[in-house]
């Protein structure tokens, strides 16, 4: 790739060393270094980086040279039961604070209460790693006091992953009062744990006060209507949260109601989305729902589907809404583009899932009920939680404003038959 190319001189540069000279601990350090190729060069007195830097490193890229320098940036060593010792040995690297890395992810490695013990001391000191992977391992509430602490020290993590762990009601308890004083974790995956109601009554006192959390699953937690009453609570102070995942958990209709009425409470809630897709509703609770709605615009519940809904009604539901725009476009002799830039205020090709969400309930040139705007978010959205709109698909053809690597037609589904570029766009005959 040639936005790569000015890297490589310094990649070559490095003296080589014999594999066989290295210790484990050694092995973390140099994987962990490979992206120091592309860092900016610091005085020789300077002992630390701010976060402020390691933003401005990856400003220095184009959007190619930054994947790499992020790829380059994580660490993958999950599922090989490292156990105590392999924790002992992270520990040690991760507080001498020294690498580039951001990403570390360290799943199904058999790490107990113990070595939780270790990471806390690791991630109190180190605020360079991002994102944290820790899913599937055995940490159990002595695990999660330990956590919860570095929770309460860490300025750094913005993504934490402890799904199918062990934690029960200490362990919720003590990682509740870590988030408490957090103020840099942004996403948390709490799934298929054990919290249970007191966790959730924690977890509600978070949402009161935390004002930096935007997503948080605890899916399959054995929360019942006595704990989402205490997270309803709390949902109705919060002023930052858009994602909360509460699937498979013993959830009734009223508790789901509750937490639509604490949303309706908040006139600031940013909430975007709402997963208890377990629970089945009534229409009662769909006028609710889009009562809601009419406040935050941009909110969806995903739930299991509604009492008595007739067929009739859920084809109605689910009218292609591509084909809705696309005869609108065609009544008014513009393009699908044309109708996607006007719901921008800037004009940009791209909006991020919540403005889109929002925009397409409120515009009325082509009336789409919640269903049809999710299964458009569906087509559109991409991993980082922007739709783009810079691709769409007409009569068989994928047109794409910018180069890329669409394998198939998110719109519908086709694979790619041909292509051919043209100076503005690439137009893609689909089989």
């Amino acid at each position: 790739m040639d936005n790569d190319e000015p890297l490589e001189p310094e990649i070559k540069d490095e003296p080589e060393t014999e594999p066989a000279a290295r210790n484990s601990d050694e092995t973390f350090y140099c994987e962990a270094e490979a992206s120091v190729a592309v860092e900016k060069e610091k005085p020789g007195g300077e002992s630390s980086e701010t976060d402020l830097e390691i933003e401005d490193t990856e400003k220095l890229f184009t959007t190619g040279q930054r994947e790499l320098y992020l790829e380059a940036c994580k660490l993958n060593i999950s599922n090989n039961d490292l156990g105590l010792k392999g924790a002992s040995t992270i520990s040690e690297f991760l507080q001498r604070n020294t690498s580039s890395l951001l990403n570390l992810q360290l799943s199904g490695n058999n790490f107990k209460d113990e070595s939780a013990e270790l990471f806390c001391q690791a991630f109190s000191a180190n605020y360079r790693i991002k994102t944290l992977d820790l899913s599937h391992n055995e940490f159990s509430d002595k695990g999660g006091e330990h956590l919860g602490q570095m929770l309460a020290l860490n300025i750094g993590l913005q993504s934490l992953d402890l799904s199918w762990n062990q934690f029960h009601t200490r362990g919720a308890v003590a990682l509740c009062n870590g988030l408490r004083a957090n103020v840099t974790l942004q996403k948390l995956d709490l799934s298929m744990n054990g919290f249970g109601n007191e966790g959730a009554t924690a977890l509600g006192e978070v949402l009161r006060l935390n004002n930096s959390l935007v997503y948080i699953d605890v899916s399959s937690n054995d929360i019942s209507n006595e704990g989402v009453i205490k997270i309803s609570k709390g949902l109705e102070f919060n002023e930052s949260l858009k994602v909360l995942k509460l699937f498979l958990n013993p959830v009734s209709m009223d508790g789901a109601t509750l937490l639509l009425l604490s949303i309706k409470r908040n006139p600031k809630s940013k909430m975007e989305e709402i997963d208890i897709s377990n629970v089945l509703v009534s229409e009662q609770f769909v006028k609710i729902l889009d009562g809601v709605c009419a406040i935050h615009p941009q909110l969806d519940v995903t739930y299991k589907a509604v009492q008595g809904f007739s067929a009739k009604k859920e084809l109605l539901l689910w009218t292609n809404p591509m084909k809705l725009i696309q005869s609108y476009a065609d009544q008014h002799q513009i393009t699908v583009i044309d109708f996607f830039k006007s719901l921008n205020p800037n004009g940009r090709m791209m909006m991020s899932v919540g403005d889109f969400r929002k925009a397409m309930i409120q515009q009325d040139k082509v009336p789409m009920n919640p269903y049809q705007v999710r299964e458009l978010i569906k087509k559109l959205a991409e991993k980082t939680g922007m739709v783009n709109f810079s691709c769409w698909c007409l009569g068989g053809t994928l047109r794409i404003m910018k180069p890329g690597h669409i394998k198939n037609c998110g719109l519908c589904y086709g694979s790619i038959k041909t292509a051919k570029f043209s100076p503005d766009a690439f137009n893609v005959s689909l089989a």
